[in-house]
């Protein structure tokens, strides 16, 4: 029988095995590719000595083409809890190291164990993904595991927060849970992502692509905007979870954890000098909002996506909130199938998490043409439409210069449920550009003007004068108040004050039903 020692020094061996995972030797070649290890990368995530692991004595069950002698533990995977900065989160890390990090039965069943938890208790659910995929030699098993995981990530999904980190391969049907957690985070040159891989791209459509040009980081962060982010490395990806994670609440039951703000001469003048005398001259919208918010806390999503609008996450006397802004840096500002997307998804995070929206509006409308038609606009459109219309956490919005058409009613206006809608002096409400409209309604009196360009400036002039101002819609109610810009942060923090115990009753229904 073994003595009380022998048991204690079997427990350190095991301890010590399953902390070297595939050996020293993998370790050192993850290292040469630029890559930490996994557990390398969850003692960077979490507070110092925060980390306490579950399953790490779990082995693979298979004994099929000699499997029964490759046996480690942990199989590929670390999962576990900790805490960032004091908050407690649940995590998993696949390990490279061990078979690639692919994917097994016993491996899925403890990152569904933790998922379990991470719901059970209302904590934020991290994964961080580097895996072959499934373990070919578990066949059907492995399979099923990546279903487990899937579905757990529905029945998660607006329950807590959850992140993927890309750091490594994640292909096949691997795609699929990173695919339906509310954000991914791409490592530039060491990841990638896709469905089928350059081979089998080659063989059936005998393209050519490499897998980076066909799912690396800076593809899917400006082509298909499945990330949400990217990171020149292993420790910038994971400063940029710990940077996301603290605008975030711990669950869909609790509201942001507000930074401590002294409140103070809230003017902004910077405000005042922003926006182009020139109607048609540009300006870029992060000078509008760093003049908002406070310094230095806008944290951006998709940044590289529908660049004709920003989405992001920011602070207003220290509480989270969440900015959809158009941007007329980028085609004016206008909606397309891309950015209505963008704006829509953005907005049902902020929704599910009890995140308020101010949403700052310079939009011409839609995006004309055969391309946006064809993809369709008006079904993305209603994406935007529907998912601001649905949202209940207090909506701000500030016209700083156009809404036009139905791009107006779009952007969170007063007629979808917006709480506050204020705007700029220069703002111009209407149903199209003056010129454009000009050009409709006086039609016949151009033309049958001797000088129709002449005559075209005068009605363009005499349009611009009646209704390219924020004034009729103030009339109606439509606008609760033209504000100076200068004015702009101190009306939106008292504003937001006052919605704070907002609460909206939603009519009895299992779901509306979203145009996807």
């Amino acid at each position: 029988m073994d003595s009380k020692q022998d048991k204690i020094d079997k427990l350190n061996e095991r301890i010590a095995l399953s902390k070297l995972g595939g050996g020293q030797k993998r370790i050192d070649k993850q290292h040469a590719n630029k890559k930490l290890t996994a557990r390398e990368r969850v003692d960077y995530l979490l507070d110092e000595g925060s980390f306490e692991e579950i399953g790490a004595f779990v082995t693979h069950r298979t004994k099929d083409f000699g499997m029964e002698d490759q046996i480690i533990y942990g199989d590929g995977v670390v999962t576990g809890y900790g805490t960032i900065d004091g908050r407690l989160v649940y995590v998993y890390a696949q390990d490279f190291t061990v078979f690639g990090g692919s994917l097994s039965e016993t491996h899925a069943e403890k990152i569904c164990k933790i998922m379990d938890m991470a719901v059970k208790v209302g904590a934020p659910i991290i994964g961080l993904n580097d895996s072959g995929g499934a373990r070919i030699q578990e066949g059907v098993r492995s399979l099923g595991g990546y279903a487990d995981i899937f579905f757990r990530n529905v029945q998660a999904s607006g329950v807590v927060p959850q992140i993927s980190a890309v750091m490594g391969p994640c292909a096949g049907g691997a795609v699929y849970s990173p695919a339906m957690t509310d954000f991914i985070i791409m490592v530039e040159e060491t990841s990638y992502m896709f469905v089928t891989g350059p081979n089998v791209v080659k063989t059936v459509t005998n393209e050519e692509v490499t897998s980076e040009e066909l799912g690396g980081a800076h593809t899917h962060a400006s082509k298909s905007g499945v990330a949400h982010k990217t990171s020149s490395n292993d420790v910038e990806c994971l400063n940029d979870i710990k940077t996301l994670i603290s605008y975030l609440p711990q669950n869909n039951k609790e509201i942001p954890q507000p930074l401590n703000y002294d409140m103070k001469d809230e003017v902004r003048e910077v405000l005042n000098n922003i926006v182009p005398d020139n109607p048609n001259k540009p300006y870029d919208m992060h000078e509008v909002i760093s003049g908002i918010i406070d310094d230095d806390s806008f944290y951006e999503i998709h940044k590289e996506y529908a660049e004709s609008i920003i989405v992001g996450f920011a602070r207003l006397g220290g509480k989270s909130i969440g900015i959809v802004a158009n941007q007329p840096m980028s085609f004016a500002g206008v909606l397309g199938v891309r950015s209505s997307r963008k704006a829509a998804r953005f907005t049902r995070f902020c929704d599910c998490f009890n995140i308020p929206l101010l949403v700052l509006v310079d939009v011409p409308g839609f995006l004309p043409g055969t391309d946006q038609e064809w993809n369709g606009i008006i079904i993305h459109g209603a994406k935007l439409l529907y998912a601001l219309s649905e949202a209940t956490v207090p909506r701000i919005t500030v016209i700083t210069r156009k809404a036009y058409g139905g791009a107006y009613d779009v952007m969170n206006s007063k007629h979808i449920g917006a709480d506050y809608n204020f705007a700029w002096p220069g703002a111009e409400i209407a149903v199209m550009g003056a010129k454009g409209a000009s050009e409709i309604i006086f039609r016949r009196e151009i033309a049958a003007a001797e000088n129709p360009e002449e005559k075209l400036a005068e009605k363009e002039a005499e349009y611009a004068k009646k209704f390219a101002n924020p004034y009729r819609a103030a009339k109606r109610g439509f606008i609760d108040e033209v504000i100076l810009p200068e004015n702009t942060r101190r009306k939106l923090l008292k504003a937001f004050a006052t919605l704070e115990n907002k609460d909206v009753v939603k009519p009895k229904r299992k779901h509306g039903n979203i145009p996807l």
